[in-house]
């Protein structure tokens, strides 16, 4: 029986050995992975993706550039993109460019299943179980894999009620994942934002063994176009109203994305100013006793055509990591 050449292309180790895992075991697939869509385009024009899993959010070349080079070299490929980037514009623009079906992340294999009937391959019930190429073994996922991946998941959840609420696509960034000393993570924001001026709300958490708190870091020279995206009013007071509740959006959506796949219930207390108007240095001076040594994971949210980006940090305590390190292997294993 001939095996079909199915193709898993994603950065996240721990997402490709989801997939494959939820894969029909009665389906005979040749199975090849690549991490970034360059590596994709080669392996499809190599012949190792007739069928092809594929993630959006991706270094090198995202899941639209290879949509659309599939489609400009005229590439044979049926594709089935798997994707934390749940936006209705997101879902829209795949299909648009040829994505045969859209399966929001962590895979269901009931869905995926369903999706793979759909593409029309004659398939015989009593095929051989699914084979991964000698030379791609189920790939191995560090920690730091593994909370990226669920990170990836909720921070696409968080944008899709963004993108509502403001009426526009949210541009998706890969999470940073880092533990991180409390000098470093002074030192990595205040790179990250010196000589600008910037409002700040912060929410705690705890559950579940878990605690930390979400950072939302807003530029003040944006806030007066977020404004104007709601038809709000331009006082100081209105605007502080409108960035809490941006908060309240964004920080509860991401809570609740981890709180989902790593199966425990954070509590969140109330979103806090931290520093408005005023320069990255003092806010990391002003609360330089709420964070130590901590597992820090950095989101970038970007407004697409507009010069308009959020900053989320989600800093969860040392004493947190042993508990997601628990969590997350019964997930890998």
């Amino acid at each position: 029986m001939t095996a079909i050449p199915l193709l898993v292309c994603d950065d996240s180790n721990m997402a490709r050995k989801q997939l494959i895992r939820a894969l029909p075991a009665n389906w005979p697939f040749r199975i090849t992975q690549a991490t970034n869509g360059v590596e994709g385009l080669e392996a499809i024009r190599a012949g190792a993706g007739q069928i092809v899993l594929l993630d959006l959010t991706m270094p090198e070349l995202d899941g639209f550039g290879v949509l659309a080079a599939l489609r400009e070299q005229a590439l044979a490929a049926e594709v089935i993109v798997v994707s934390g980037d749940v936006q209705e514009e997101a879902v829209r623009r795949a299909k648009a460019l040829g994505a045969r079906a859209f399966i929001k992340k962590p895979a269901d294999p009931i869905q995926l299943a369903e999706a793979l009937n759909s593409l029309g391959v004659d398939v015989p019930l009593a095929a051989a179980p699914a084979t991964t190429d000698l030379e791609l073994p189920l790939p191995t996922v560090s920690f730091r894999d593994a909370f990226r991946e669920v990170s990836n998941v909720a921070m696409g959840r968080a944008a899709e009620l963004l993108g509502r609420v403001l009426g526009t696509f949210i541009k998706l960034p890969i999470p940073n994942v880092n533990i991180l000393e409390v000098g470093e993570l002074h030192m990595a924001l205040a790179d990250a934002q010196r000589g600008q001026r910037l409002s700040a709300i912060c929410q705690g958490f705890i559950g579940g063994g878990v605690a930390g708190e979400a950072l939302l870091i807003f530029h003040d020279s944006e806030i007066e176009d977020v404004a104007r995206l709601l038809n709000a009013q331009e006082d100081e007071s209105a605007q502080l109203e409108m960035l809490l509740d941006l908060a309240t959006i964004i920080i509860g959506a991401c809570l609740n994305g981890l709180s989902e796949q790593l199966n425990i219930t954070l509590s969140q207390g109330h979103p806090l100013v931290l520093g408005q108007h005023c320069p990255i240095e003092d806010l990391i001076r002003i609360n330089q006793r709420r964070w130590k040594r901590t597992l820090a994971v950095e989101i970038s949210y970007g407004l697409e055509d507009m010069e308009i980006h959020f900053d989320l940090l989600l800093l969860f305590t040392e004493d947190s990591v042993p508990r997601l390190r628990e969590t997350l292997d019964f997930m890998i294993n």
